[in-house]
């Protein structure tokens, strides 16, 4: 097959070459063009029709966040990935820029540790994703080996004949395309649901800041970044802070409290939703209700299996509203999932698990694809 076609939009020389570097270390990757902002963009989009952008938000003449909307009306279904600082003002446009459509965002390198160790957090942060969101728009994956087929979706719902326990905490587990998924998901929570909701979004410090706050403001939970040793309780929405895993446990009282930990990264993820579900595990036991997002990678997987284990129970985001379906994609092909559902009605689906009665009985539904 042809390598990946990628465009560069960047008005730094130094940034298009980093780029260009880590990209065209690839064999299946190939950078076709460039770009200084992002008029001269959408020119080259039209003549040279690459598999994927690369977009910086802070350019001359035409920025990436004016760029965007253009380029959606274009072409909606090219991935774009934006280029963003990691500062406050960077996470508050690179979350303007994935509502206005970009596909994913990637964090420009610091200048500590040398270029070293700053080709290798590009590469290791960029490659993965223009791979992913070129497989979901119909292009191979990359050189990794592929995900087993796709049964039909009546064979991907988990069936038990066991009666569901009642729910104690809902676990979220997202990362490609979760910004967008949280906010069309959180607010849809009512401000009554009687249990906790604690979310692992993959996203570095101040941005997981930045989406609690942009969160809280539109929903009728209360939606915060955890902090080590908050009490955990209806109500309210603990999303996993950047950098550090989020987990809960019991306290010497008897109560559930938040723990923040810096053990080493899983699935190259830190915050990583494995670690969190393996804490609602050993803390709730069968009342952990998992709910898988989009998201690349298989993180969340093994935490699944442990849920289902202890007799909790999963929903999985369908394939068909999911930004890459790898994470909730991986759960279903395992078998883990009770029900696969399309975003819209997933929160009607917590909602209804966590409701006194659920606990009489939950019959998993099909999946609609």
């Amino acid at each position: 097959m042809a390598p990946i076609r990628v465009l560069v939009v960047d008005d730094s020389v130094v940034m298009r070459r980093m780029v260009t570097h880590v990209l065209e270390a690839e064999p299946d990757i190939e950078v076709v063009g460039f770009a200084a902002n992002g008029r001269l963009g959408l020119a080259k989009i039209e003549q040279l029709r690459p598999d994927a952008v690369t977009l910086d938000i802070e350019m001359p003449e035409m920025d990436g966040l004016a760029t965007l909307p253009l380029l959606r009306a274009a072409h909606p279904d090219l991935p774009v990935i934006m280029c963003s600082t990691l500062t406050e003002q960077g996470a508050s446009a690179t979350f303007e820029a994935l509502s206005l459509g970009a596909s994913d965002y990637v964090t420009k390198p610091s200048n500590g540790g040398g270029m070293d160790a700053a080709m290798a957090q590009l590469s290791g942060d960029l490659i993965p994703k223009v791979r992913a969101l070129c497989a979901s728009v119909g292009r191979r994956g990359g050189s990794g080996p592929a995900p087993a087929a796709v049964p039909s979706s009546t064979h991907l719902v988990r069936s038990s004949d066991s009666p569901a326990s009642r729910v104690e905490a809902v676990v979220i587990g997202v990362s490609t395309g979760g910004p967008n998924a949280l906010a069309e998901l959180i607010p849809s929570l009512p401000a009554d649901l009687p249990v906790p909701v604690l979310v692992c979004q993959h996203m570095p410090p101040t941005f997981t800041r930045l989406l609690a706050e942009r969160l809280d403001g539109r929903s009728p939970l209360h939606v915060s970044e955890a902090t080590h040793g908050e009490p955990v309780r209806a109500g309210g929405v603990w999303i996993a802070p950047g950098g550090s895993h989020l987990e809960v446990r019991r306290s010497a009282g008897g109560g559930i409290v938040t723990a923040l930990t810096v053990e080493p990264p899983e699935n190259s993820c830190r915050p990583s939703v494995d670690p969190l579900l393996r804490s609602a595990t050993a803390t709730f036991g069968a009342g952990v209700l998992a709910v898988i997002l989009t998201g690349m990678g298989q993180d969340g997987l093994r935490g699944c299996e442990g849920v289902i284990e202890a007799g909790g129970r999963t929903i999985a985001q369908d394939e068909a509203t999911s930004v890459v379906w790898g994470m909730p994609g991986y759960v279903a092909r395992a078998g883990l999932a009770d029900e696969i559902l399309p975003l819209s009605t997933i929160a009607a689906a917590i909602v209804r698990r966590t409701s006194p009665s659920a606990a009489l009985s939950v019959p998993a539904q099909s999946a609609r694809r």
